[in-house]
């Protein structure tokens, strides 16, 4: 056994409560090892060296290089002590503290034992529960469409259906989203992530100057609140884009220290580094984005205010958190616990690129937006790095980073306004753009569908990413839609939202199990023979052959 790979930590991702009287525990353990049987060893803190329990881990999945263990335990005595009982080749060792020894005193155990000191239910990760069953849907708001046919539309400087450059507008608005609830409503989306509405100089609006106003090329206030009451309505939340880490150069606080230097009353808002002349730190190389300083309480008190502005009177459902990584976690404490003192169920999802275990402990952001998702789906189909064991193994690793009340919630895209299109990376191919679909939606988590995907959208790199949706396509039926229609009426469902996820490769085919449905995916070169029952959807499966690039949705 090898002994430098078993890993275990507690309180952590390999150790978490669910509940006020319920732990879950994972263990690490080279995937090459002949494990016989793996059992968790518990009792309760002061009772453990006289009376205690065992439950057997089941082996839950594999990534790489390991194999994870996991079990669920259902507590009398909450201040909980365990280690574990690991069978190789018929011989027994335990894991503990001290590590991995062929004997174990369970008299002095107090020493060396893990223990969950006392489940206190402030500690609990608490899911948004609306999350485990939401599809969304990710719109560019100038790219969208246009409802408000009699505003100023001398801002506008391109034609709907042109390619867009870097500062080009085309006019989409709030009203247009509303005009289009219905066509969302039949696609299956039961949630909105906007991009940033508040007013803004550019067309994205990332660069804000005003965050207590709409801004006036996407409308007025009242359109957000009859958006937003209707989209309740039908069953649809709306989260927006809070972009808390930079604002505009033209926003009335620096404006004030561009003017007035050191003696501005805003010149600790921002991280100034030289006065004269003036250098500050920024978003990226952007100087009209000044980066705020977030160690300021001013600052603090000045954003969280601003976002519970917005639910107060709005009701909006969520933020997502531009940047969030760049903004200090003693902020983000401080935001999670004022913002869902207003409403508990608004969501809070980070846009984070990497690994955010340390963002994702129940204490700072609910989510984030899941880009290593992102990356291995573009590895499988896209850049052809993974075959299908590769492609379950980096799955499994991504679920294994964070517990499981976070894997249900985290937000999972094939692509957004940051990249290029998923369709366009796999060269046009919507064989792959369906079958990666369906793997984002039997993949633990919130899928996201950005704007025109449902159409086989393409575009390149950020502009051409964020091109206007075709709306000649509205009522047009294809595959693509028929899918995501389908997949979104499993998602929704409790009984396939919430059951354990099996991912796994066989045979060149690879699979995922959740609840009573399997979606197999053969990405090899050779037709695969599929026994099957029902039949919920497919593409390249003939006569119970599973061809070369197809998939098959069975139950």
């Amino acid at each position: 056994m090898d002994e430098k790979v078993i890993l275990h930590y507690p309180e952590s991702k390999y150790c978490f409560a669910l509940n006020s009287n319920t732990l879950c525990l994972r263990l690490r353990i080279s995937k090459e090892d002949p494990i016989d049987k793996v059992e968790v060893v518990y009792g309760g803190k002061y009772t453990f060296a006289l009376e205690r329990k065992s439950a057997v881990m089941q082996r839950y999945c594999e990534d790489r290089l390991f194999a994870y263990y996991t079990v669920t335990l259902s507590l009398t005595d909450v201040r909980v002590v365990y280690i574990f009982k690991i069978t190789e080749n018929q011989k027994s060792y335990y894991f503990s503290e001290d590590g991995l020894t062929s004997q174990y005193d369970f008299e002095l155990s107090y020493y060396n034992c893990f223990q969950y000191a006392y489940i206190n239910s402030i500690d609990l990760i608490k899911p948004v529960e609306w999350m485990s069953t939401a599809t969304f849907y990710q719109i560019f708001v100038d790219r969208f469409h246009m409802g408000n046919k009699d505003k100023d539309k001398s801002y506008i400087t391109m034609k709907w259906e042109d390619l867009p450059t870097p500062k080009s507008f085309a006019g989409g608005d709030i009203k247009g989203i509303t005009e289009k609830l219905y066509y969302l409503k039949d696609l299956g989306v039961n949630a909105l992530y906007l991009t940033p509405i508040f007013s803004s100089i550019s067309n994205h609006k990332y660069d804000i100057k005003d965050y207590l106003k709409i801004d006036k090329q996407f409308g007025t206030k009242n359109d957000l609140q009859e958006l937003i009451t209707k989209a309740h309505n039908l069953g649809i939340r709306v989260v927006l884009d809070a972009v808390f880490n930079h604002c505009s150069d033209q926003l009335h606080q620096f404006q004030d220290v561009l003017e007035k230097g050191k003696k501005s009353q805003y010149y600790s808002w921002f991280i100034i580094t030289k006065d004269e002349p003036l250098e500050y730190e920024m978003f990226g190389t952007c100087a009209y984005m000044p980066k705020f300083n977030t160690s300021n309480p001013e600052v603090c008190e000045f954003l969280i205010n601003i976002a519970t502005y917005w639910i107060k009177e709005f009701d909006i459902d969520g933020w997502r958190l531009d940047v969030s990584d760049e903004i200090s976690h003693d902020f983000w404490r401080r935001f999670r616990k004022e913002v869902k003192a207003v409403k508990e169920e608004c969501v809070l999802i980070g846009e984070n690129w990497h690994d955010a275990n340390i963002y994702l402990q129940g204490d700072q952001f609910d989510s984030i937006m899941n880009y290593a998702f992102t990356k291995a789906c573009l590895d499988f189909y896209a850049f052809s790095k993974f075959n299908a064991e590769d492609f379950a193994c980096k799955l499994n690793e991504i679920l294994m980073r964070n517990p499981d009340q976070i894997n249900q919630m985290m937000l999972n895209l094939l692509d957004t306004h940051d990249t290029h299109r998923f369709m366009t990376r796999v060269n046009g191919n919507q064989d792959k753009l369906m079958s990666a679909l369906s793997v984002t939606y039997f993949f633990p988590g919130a899928p996201c569908i950005y704007y025109g995907t449902e159409n086989a959208m393409e575009g390149g790199y950020d502009p051409d990413c964020r091109r206007a949706i075709d709306w000649r396509l509205e009522d047009k039926k294809t595959l693509v839609k028929d899918l995501i229609q389908l997949l979104t009426k499993l998602k929704h469902q409790n009984e396939f939202s919430m059951s354990i996820v099996k991912i796994y490769a066989k045979e060149e085919l690879l699979i995922l199990e959740r609840g009573d449905y399997r979606l197999i995916i053969n990405e090899s070169k050779q037709a695969k023979k599929i026994d099957a029952t029902e039949v919920c959807f497919c593409n390249h499966y003939e006569e119970g052959k599973l061809l070369s690039g197809g998939f098959v949705i069975l139950k």
